[in-house]
């Protein structure tokens, strides 16, 4: 059993000053594999100090050093990778394909800001005067526990490349993970204070790095419910955010798609990451002629996911991270049963054979309507709700009948089609015909789906101030 004890404070591995204990519990059997000691307003305290440190001497260094330290980021990760993998694997029961592209993708994000900054002018002429792209100061990363790795790197490269330090709130739940993570960031070298991680629970991290003095901008991913407490506590202090937060994502099946590929893409837009991901399809927005066209698609393809131990290759669905988790879906469930929606597939409880961890029955609804708690509300668990519509018109009034706002899908035939109604979504990201990430174009939604984006040029930019040097001019 592993045993977790200090934080990243300063260019050290310290012994945490908090003394709450909490264990840490394989979900695919619901056993302790291990025990961590969350850090406390003390060390939270000493991870700012130390940053605000080291902020001087960061933000002046220049790009080339910076580039190599993404370089050394980078191959850090990919030392530690398959430690990773297997964490990512038994603390979070990601499957083993999961597991493999959400590290890489930490690790690879080093690469893609070293690139971006070849290419990046920190200074340039705007009218008469000077613009000078200027570093914020110490950033305050928080992160979820479903994409532990990914939702860290991506911001602390950002950081990076623009010249800020920082401090790293991983999840509570993702203790295993970050430790490995942060070993990786200690060999990297890069100067003392740069950056700094400290385990602990978000009620007491999120107040002191929220309203700080010292801290400039937080990077924050989770539910659009803490989201809005950050921004709350933020404003006094008016620090700059960025905020990725919940999705209930709209996928559009137009009646000109090939229904067997539009259906195996919606199954895979609300079920990647064991439906545990703020962009999952959990709306079907499905033709109403074709419904009767879409239901035995649906049944046939859910009913042969694999739900499973996350180290099975064959896995599709592992476990939900947490008890509390599964008992969050087990509720929606409940709640769409008793709603009058139908079980098309699915339902409550555990798949036969797989009593003894955190697993639910990958479950579809058909009969749905927009009043239900199961289409107005995040489930975050492999639950898909199908609702009908009859004009295309109406189709986009459905998609954005929501608070939220992150992405969006449409399958079509008509690429032209699909593109003239994707302008009409409200959200940050419309995904035609695909389930790709492009990892070069600005992340983040519309409403309460959050503020501000990260990745790419936009990523590097919200680290970023920018001030305007005006001279005088001489005729």
């Amino acid at each position: 059993m592993q045993i977790i004890d200090q934080q990243y404070i300063n260019g050290r591995l310290v012994k945490s000053a908090g003394t709450h204990k909490v264990e840490i519990i394989n979900p695919a059997n619901g056993e302790i594999i291990g025990e961590s000691v969350l850090g406390n307003e003390q060390d939270v305290l000493m991870a700012i100090a130390a940053a605000k440190e080291a902020f001087p001497a960061f933000a002046a260094s220049t790009v080339a050093e910076r580039q190599e330290y993404l370089q050394q980021l980078h191959d850090a990760i990919i030392e530690r990778i398959d430690e990773l993998k297997k964490a990512t694997i038994l603390e979070y029961g990601a499957t083993v394909q999961r597991a493999e592209w959400s590290n890489r993708y930490a690790a690879e994000i080093f690469l893609q800001f070293k690139d971006l900054l070849s290419d990046y002018n920190f200074e340039r002429s705007i009218g008469q005067s000077q613009l000078v792209m200027t570093p914020l100061g110490v950033t305050a990363i928080m992160t979820a526990w479903n994409s532990n790795s990914g939702s860290i790197c991506v911001k602390l490269a950002a950081a990076i490349a623009a010249g800020c330090t920082t401090v790293i709130k991983p999840s509570e739940f993702s203790c295993l993970q970050s430790k490995i993570l942060t070993e990786a960031f200690d060999a990297a070298a890069l100067p003392a204070g740069v950056i700094n991680v400290v385990n602990g629970y978000g009620d007491v991290m999120g107040p002191v790095l929220s309203t700080h003095p010292d801290i400039a901008k937080i990077c924050f991913t989770g539910s659009s419910v803490v989201g809005k407490i950050i921004a709350k506590n933020a404003v006094d202090t008016m620090k700059r955010l960025t905020l990725e937060l919940s999705g209930k994502s709209p996928n559009i099946i137009l009646d000109d798609a090939d229904l067997d590929k539009a259906v195996t893409l919606a199954i895979n837009a609300c079920f990647q990451n064991s439906g545990q991901a703020c962009v999952a399809g959990s709306r079907l927005l499905v033709p109403e002629h074709l419904l009767e066209q879409v239901k035995p698609l649906l049944k046939e393809k859910v009913a042969g996911l694999k739900v499973g131990l996350p180290t099975d290759p064959e896995t599709y669905i592992g476990p939900m991270a947490s008890q509390k988790q599964y008992d969050r879906i087990q509720h929606y469930i409940q709640s769409g049963i008793a709603s009058g929606a139908e079980v098309l597939v699915g339902g409550t409880g555990k798949p036969e054979g797989l009593e003894n961890g955190f697993f639910v029955k990958p479950t579809v609804f058909i009969n749905s309507t927009a009043d239900m708690p199961i289409v107005k509300e995040e489930i975050f668990g492999p639950v898909l709700s199908v609702l009908t519509y009859e004009t295309e018109e109406a189709a986009i009034a459905m998609a954005n009948d929501t608070v939220y706002g992150l992405q969006a899908y449409i399958s079509s035939s008509d690429i032209e089609r699909a593109h003239k109604m994707a302008k009409q979504i409200n959200a940050g990201r419309v995904l035609i015909n695909t389930l790709w990430h492009d990892a070069d174009t600005p992340f983040g939604g519309f409403k309460q789906s959050g503020i501000g984006r990260e990745g790419g040029i936009f990523g590097l930019e919200a680290q970023l101030e920018p001030k305007v040097i005006v001279k005088e001019v001489i005729p």
